[in-house]
């Protein structure tokens, strides 16, 4: 079963970094990372720089146009107001039928901010210790799974900032 994670890292550039290591650990088949995206916001900047991991064909993908539709819900949105009214509404049930809800949407928003970053990431088949022991003390926030409580725990412990 694939896992879509959101993780919040202090900086524009931590999720950019965090996404090279788990293509390293995807060389070694530690993880498989299905599909991603990265949202980097510089500060000083009015809106943040968004880049997917474009490999369409892997099974599971989910594609631009799914990355486009979230980013655009979560940071442009709130730029354009209630001109667009009911298609809004309708944008924010479609997400919810594939487990993204309004709370996500308003969760990432108030914690991707300038000056910070965020790492979106469809994954399966992950050696949890060894993809644990590669993070450790990356000061990473986890923003939501799709994981059971249990398994969302383990992964809060796992990147919990270690001073």
């Amino acid at each position: 079963m694939a896992t879509l994670t959101a993780w919040k890292f202090s900086t524009p550039q931590g999720a950019d970094i965090a996404l090279e290591k788990l293509q390293k650990m995807q060389s070694e088949q530690l993880i498989n990372v299905q599909d991603a995206a990265v949202v980097s916001w510089e500060v000083g900047r009015k809106k943040p720089k968004t880049r997917e991991l474009h490999d369409t064909k892997k099974a599971g993908a989910l594609g631009g146009g799914f990355w486009g539709l979230l980013f655009g819900l979560i940071f442009f949105v709130p730029i354009l107001g209630l001109a667009i009214g009911a298609a809004t509404g309708a944008l924010f049930g479609s997400m919810a039928d594939v487990g993204i809800s309004n709370a996500f949407i308003d969760d990432v928003r108030q914690k991707v901010t300038p000056g910070t970053s965020a790492l979106f990431l469809l994954s399966s088949d992950a050696v949890v210790d060894r993809v644990k022991s590669e993070f450790s003390g990356a000061e990473a926030e986890l923003i939501s799974t799709n994981l059971s409580a249990d398994q969302e725990a383990k992964l809060r412990e796992a990147f919990a900032n270690e001073d």
